[in-house]
């Protein structure tokens, strides 16, 4: 069954998200402004300490994350998303195989196929992500890892002594005390400075509008004002939790849009989205960041 069910995500672009087009905001939002006076995060050893406090999550109107106020508890997020380099030292440590190498079922994309159509490749793993006749990663060390599935992704947090975020973390640090659609506004006019997505119509020709037509390296575009660099774009970021307690526990989730979105199709680069995909699926859009694990009473 689960061969199956990644079969399906063939028309589903890796996660499936709600869609709401450009133009159509749920409702008008206030300038970027700050939830409540509240400590502001540290930076230390690639993590930045979010505070303890209430924050503002999701958006009016929207089902699945609806606007309101959450409670959270300090975290201390990686800055950056988790990079071919660092999985390899855990591949190297381990001799973790991956869901992809079991059974050769990683999706991939490359120009000229329909919209939220991908094709499966047997040759595609962390290592060759587009497939091996597409290049492998060896001179792409600092880009993100793909073509990993969210059962690969708790192994390698296990071996590193890290966690993935909550949904509702990865919110509150992609935000920034932001209450807008993006953490610099209200509209995506500017996301080209702060994402790596597909800047093309479609996606039947190759798209180098800002250099990279798959990943690119984590940290080329602006951070938010909290320092987090790529939390919109370059690739998906896995999450822990669910959208309701009688949720699959086959279903994962991710946020952040990814280089396959664009503002016609996908347009899950925002601070809302969440989507969603099955838990051994592997997509070469599909990454993650980490939560460094600290004892509850360590003084920050």
């Amino acid at each position: 069954m689960a061969r199956l069910n990644n079969s399906i995500c063939l028309l589903l672009a890796g996660f499936v998200v709600a869609f709401t087009p450009p133009g159509q905001p749920a409702d008008p939002v206030p300038t970027p402004q700050s939830a409540q006076p509240a400590e502001a995060p540290r930076v230390n050893g690639g993590f930045v300490m979010v505070p303890k406090g209430r924050y503002e999550v999701g958006r009016k109107g929207d089902l699945e994350n609806p606007l309101r106020a959450v409670q959270a508890d300090s975290f201390r997020i990686a800055i950056y998303e988790t990079t071919n380099r660092q999985f390899a030292a855990f591949i190297k440590a381990t001799g973790y195989v991956t869901d992809a190498e079991r059974w050769h079922d990683a999706m991939v994309f490359h120009p000229g196929l329909p919209e939220f159509r991908w094709i499966r490749d047997s040759t595609a793993y962390w290592r060759w992500p587009n497939g091996i006749n597409r290049g492998d990663i060896s001179n792409r060390m600092d880009h993100p890892v793909t073509c990993i599935s969210y059962r690969d992704v708790q192994a390698y947090c296990t071996w590193a002594g890290v966690r993935l975020p909550t949904l509702e973390e990865w919110e509150i640090a992609c935000r920034a005390r932001t209450r807008t659609d993006y953490f610099f506004g209200s509209d995506d006019k500017r996301i080209g400075e702060y994402a790596n997505i597909w800047h093309g119509r479609d996606h039947m020709k190759a798209d180098h509008g800002d250099e990279y037509m798959y990943t690119a390296p984590v940290g080329s575009f602006k951070p938010n004002s909290w320092g987090l660099f790529d939390m919109y774009g370059n690739v998906f970021e896995f999450c822990t939790g669910k959208l309701s307690p009688s949720e699959s526990p086959a279903v994962a989730h991710g946020r952040g849009g990814s280089w396959w979105c664009s503002k016609n199709s996908c347009h899950s680069f925002n601070s809302y989205s969440i989507g969603k995909v099955r838990v051994h699926a592997s997509f070469s859009n599909q990454g993650f960041r980490v939560v460094k694990i600290f004892e509850q009473n360590r003084q920050e």
